[in-house]
């Protein structure tokens, strides 16, 4: 039992609720075909998916992180890294605008 006047969260509410707040647990990315194209949202990447981006080499190398095998596909239908990674910071930073001005739900 926690101590009165303590603050607690349930986690499944609160990334539930920022998930909301974000648009969604991935990001879509649509190309100029009309394809689209996901990866996990910068706020819900797992701990695997973080470490191989940390590990990862430049726009390429993180690009092909982020897609995985949808990544042949999406350079197919014209996509490139340096644009994927525009994305990525875009998201990042909507992100962070959302992450100052929401308020997770209290238990």
């Amino acid at each position: 039992m926690s101590k009165p006047g303590k603050a607690r969260y349930r986690l499944s509410a609160v990334k539930a609720s920022y998930a909301e707040a974000v648009g969604g647990d991935v990001v879509e990315v649509e190309t100029d075909d009309g394809k689209v194209y996901t990866f996990p949202h910068p706020l819900f990447a797992d701990d695997e998916t973080n470490k191989q981006l940390d590990a990862a080499e430049g726009d390429l190398g993180k690009a092909r992180v982020l897609l995985g095998d949808q990544w042949d596909a999406f350079v197919k239908s014209g996509g490139d890294a340096n644009g994927l990674m525009l994305v990525f910071v875009a998201a990042r930073a909507d992100m962070q605008d959302t992450m100052g001005k929401h308020r997770p739900p209290r238990k």
